[in-house]
């Protein structure tokens, strides 16, 4: 057997063994991804960790509001750090998606967002690209 990378093909079969690897190395990363056995790999499965910050030292609480988590004011809430900014993670799949603070109960845009659009109902939402 010849190894390449910690990959074992074998020089009599090598053809037959190595598209065994490449089958099985794909569903392994489709997995990852979220792509189940006999999906495409797509960008709109991949999950991305995505930061947010809010500078509000009087607020008493921030969330992040969005259509990644159907604006649920209690699915990303933020932690205070002593400087008064406000801080969350969380993984976001890949696309663009509107979202915005709600501080103290009240809808704020990100003023460091990558764009503004307009939601439904002619209020406004920033606009986050993850890719």
């Amino acid at each position: 057997m010849a190894s390449v990378a910690n990959v074992h093909v074998c020089r009599w079969n090598g053809v037959n063994v190595w598209r065994e690897f490449l089958g099985s190395f794909k569903m392994q990363i489709g997995q990852r991804n979220g792509v189940g056995q006999g999906q495409r790999y797509s960008a709109k499965n991949t999950v991305v960790p995505v930061s947010f910050m809010c500078a509000a030292p009087e607020a008493q609480s921030v969330s992040v509001i969005g259509d990644f988590n159907g604006w649920n004011p209690t699915a990303n809430q933020m932690k205070r750090h002593p400087d008064g900014s406000w801080q969350s993670s969380f993984p976001v799949h890949s696309g663009h998606h509107r979202y915005q603070f709600l501080i103290d109960g009240v809808p704020h845009l990100d003023p460091q967002a990558q764009g503004v659009v307009k939601l439904d109902d002619e209020a406004k939402a920033s606009l986050l690209s993850v890719s």
